[in-house]
C-alpha cells in the first residue's frame, strides 16, 4: 500500500495568509485549506509596519489545526512575500521594528541610487533600483538608527524568521535572498561589494542555503513535537514557479499573478546588462540555486485598491463572476494605464491616480466598477506582453506558452487580454501555486519526492487546465 505523507504550508501574502496541509499519496497531491486570515501592515505616525506576532498567533493557530486534521503530520514550510525582514539579537529577539515594504521611507534613497550608482549595483546583483528592496530598507535603518549595527546580530527574512521560531535554527534562504539586491548575481553568496555599497554588516548574513533541506524537528511548538522544519523556497514566487507543470524543454513562460504580476521563466544563467539594466529584469533565483529572470508590474492590487471608491463591490465568487462578466461587455479602453508607473505603487486614492494617469493621455476615465476592471485588466495584459518580448529578445529564446497561477488565473479577462497582447495561448491552472510549490519541495525534502521534475510529472496529469487563444 503507498504511504500517505501529510505536510503543512504556512502561505503568506501581503493582503492574506493561509495554512494548507497536502497530502501526497499515490502520487497524487490533495489540498486542504484549514486557516486564512488577513493581512495588512498598520500605520504609526508616518510609517508603515507589520503586526509580526499577530500573524505569528495566525500561523501558529493554523498549524493546531492541521495537526488536528492530519495527527501524523510530517513537516512544515514557510513562504512569504519578499524584501521584508527581521533584525534579531544572537537570541533571537526582534530589536527593531519591522517595517512594511510600502513605506516611503526609502523613496530618497532609492532616487539618490538612481542618480548615482546603480549602473555598478546592478551589475553587481542584477535586481533593478526598486524603492523596497531590502539593500534600501537595511541603508535606512542603519542611517536613522546607527546602534543598530551593534545591537542585531542577525537579518532575517520573514519566512526565515518563521523557521527560526520553528525550528531554532538561523538561516537566509537563497530564493528569499535574492530579492535583496545585495546576492552576487554571479555566484550563490552575498556580494562583498555590494552589502560595502550600502553599509550593511556582512555578519547579518549566514551563506545562502539552498532548498529543499531538512532543518530540524519544531522545538518552538510542543503541541508540533516530531514534526520537521523543511526550508522550502522562501519566497512565494519561487514556491509558485516550482508548483508550473512546465514543458521540459524551457519553452514556457511562468506567471504568478496576484498583488503583482510576475512574469519570467527559468534559466541556467542570468539575463543581464545595460538592456535587462533598463528593461528591470531581476535575476531572483530558484531554491535550488538556479535563476529565474523576471519581470514585475503591479497586478491586481490595482483593483484591490481600487474598489473601496464603489459603495457596491464584490464579497463572494459569485459577484466576483458577475463583474468580471459585466466588464467583458464593457467597451474597450481608448487608453490603458501603465502598470510599472510608481504613483501607481501605493496612492491615498488609487481611482483619483488612475483618473490622473488616463487624463494625461488625452482619456475619459470610467464611469463605473466595472470600467475601471476592464481598463486595468486590458492595462495588465499589455504590461505581460510587454515581458514576454523583453524576455525573448534579451534572452534569444522562442516562448511557445504563458502558464498562469494565482488569484489572475481565474479572472477570464485577465487571461484573454494577456493572450491577445502576447500571442500566445495562455493556460490557466485551477492550483494553489505558492502552497503546492512549498508542499512539493517538502515532499523532495522528506524524500518522498525524487525531485521538481518528477512531481511536476505526476501534478499535470491531475490538473484541469482553460486554454485562452489569442484572438486576432
Amino acid at each position: 500500500m503507498a504511504k500517505t505523507v501529510h505536510c503543512a504550508a504556512i502561505d503568506l501574502g501581503a493582503t492574506s495568509g493561509r495554512v494548507i496541509v497536502g497530502t501526497w499519496t499515490n502520487h497524487r497531491l490533495e489540498l486542504t485549506e484549514v486557516h486564512r486570515f488577513t493581512n495588512q501592515f498598520r500605520s504609526l505616525g508616518a510609517n508603515d509596519y507589520w503586526d509580526l506576532p499577530y500573524l505569528w498567533s495566525e500561523a501558529r493557530a493554523g498549524l493546531l489545526k492541521a495537526k488536528a486534521k492530519s495527527p501524523k503530520l510530517a513537516s512544515v514550510g514557510c513562504d512569504t512575500w519578499a524584501v521584508d525582514h527581521v533584525l534579531v539579537n544572537a537570541a533571537g529577539r526582534p530589536v527593531y521594528p519591522v517595517h512594511a515594504y510600502r513605506d516611503n521611507r526609502t523613496q530618497a534613497a532609492s532616487a539618490a541610487l538612481a542618480r548615482r550608482g546603480f549602473e555598478r549595483v546592478y551589475k553587481l546583483t542584477g535586481v533593478p533600483n526598486y524603492s523596497y528592496n531590502t539593500s534600501l530598507q537595511l541603508q535606512e535603518t542603519l542611517a536613522a538608527a546607527p546602534g543598530i549595527a551593534r545591537t542585531a546580530a542577525r537579518c532575517l527574512f520573514i519566512p526565515d524568521y518563521f523557521n527560526f521560531l520553528l525550528s531554532g535554527k538561523m538561516e537566509n534562504e537563497i530564493s528569499i535572498c535574492s530579492h535583496a539586491q545585495l546576492l552576487d548575481v554571479r555566484g550563490d553568496d552575498w556580494s562583498p561589494a555590494a552589502l560595502k555599497s550600502f553599509g550593511i554588516p556582512r555578519h547579518w548574513f549566514s551563506t545562502p542555503a539552498k532548498s529543499p533541506r531538512r532543518l530540524g524537528r519544531v522545538t518552538g511548538l510542543a503541541e508540533l513535537a516530531g514534526v520537521e522544519t523543511v526550508l522550502v523556497p522562501g519566497h512565494d514566487t519561487a514556491c509558485a514557479f516550482a508548483a508550473m507543470p512546465a514543458a521540459p524543454d524551457g519553452s514556457d513562460l511562468y506567471l504568478s499573478s496576484g498583488t503583482w504580476s510576475l512574469l519570467g521563466f527559468e534559466s541556467d544563467a542570468p539575463v543581464f546588462g545595460d538592456e535587462a539594466r533598463a528593461a528591470k529584469i531581476s535575476n531572483e533565483r530558484m531554491g535550488d540555486g538556479r535563476y529565474r529572470p523576471l519581470r514585475s508590474c503591479l497586478g491586481l492590487w490595482l483593483l484591490e485598491k481600487t474598489l473601496p471608491a464603489f459603495d457596491a463591490h464584490p464579497t463572494n465568487a459569485a459577484q466576483w463572476k458577475k463583474l468580471i462578466a459585466a466588464a467583458e461587455q464593457a467597451p474597450a479602453p481608448t487608453r490603458l494605464i501603465d502598470v510599472t508607473d510608481a504613483s501607481l505603487f501605493n496612492p491615498p486614492d488609487m481611482r483619483a491616480a488612475i483618473d490622473a494617469q488616463l487624463r494625461k493621455n488625452g482619456a475619459r476615465p470610467p464611469r463605473n466598477l466595472e470600467g475601471y476592471v476592464r481598463v486595468i485588466c486590458d492595462s495588465l495584459g499589455r504590461g505581460h506582453a510587454d515581458a514576454v518580448r523583453t524576455f525573448e529578445r534579451l534572452a534569444q529564446r522562442k516562448f511557445n506558452r504563458i502558464l498562469i497561477v494565482g488569484g489572475g488565473s481565474k479572472n477570464r479577462l485577465l487571461c484573454q487580454a494577456t493572450a491577445d497582447a502576447s500571442g500566445l495561448p495562455v493556460v490557466s491552472y485551477s492550483l494553489e501555486g505558492t502552497a503546492v510549490g512549498n508542499i512539493a519541495s517538502q515532499l523532495i525534502g522528506l524524500g518522498a519526492v525524487r525531485d521538481i521534475h518528477v512531481f511536476r510529472a505526476h501534478l499535470t496529469r491531475q490538473l484541469a487546465a482553460t486554454v485562452y487563444t489569442p484572438r486576432s
